[in-house]
């Protein structure tokens, strides 16, 4: 009985194991990029709206953990024109900025084929979660 007892107990330590590695997983392939101009910002709601290359108007809530790169003032730098990169994530519902770049050169690339953080590297990235 013990030894029944023992191995419920490690097949169970197994599977939520399993269970966090997938969400995880689940929870980095929700990452979009979006490659956009900026349309307003609402500094009281703390978001800002664009309209993507392909022509959607989205807007993107910004928080505390909101990476800006490239943009004088952080979300005050964010002005009507400015040609953005902006990576971020549904939740529930609501896109949540992880990181704005601007795009100066609104050519779409990141730092003229750099790369400074590990992020999408130059030019356009039309994987499955770019938009």
């Amino acid at each position: 009985m013990r030894k029944r007892v023992s191995s419920i107990v490690g097949i169970s330590a197994v599977c939520a194991a399993l269970g966090v590695a997938v969400f995880a997983v689940g929870a980095q392939a929700a990452v979009r990029h979006f490659d956009a101009t900026v349309l307003s910002k609402n500094a009281a709601a703390r978001t800002v709206q664009v309209r993507t290359e392909s022509g959607a108007k989205l807007t993107f809530k910004v928080n505390a953990r909101t990476k800006f790169e490239r943009i004088g003032g952080g979300f005050s730098g964010l002005t009507k024109g400015l040609a953005v990169e902006i990576d971020a994530n549904n939740a529930s519902g609501q896109w949540v900025a992880t990181q704005i770049e601007s795009d100066s050169d609104n050519s779409g690339g990141d730092d003229s084929g750099g790369d400074d953080d590990g992020g999408h590297g130059g030019g356009h990235d039309d994987g499955p979660y770019h938009t």
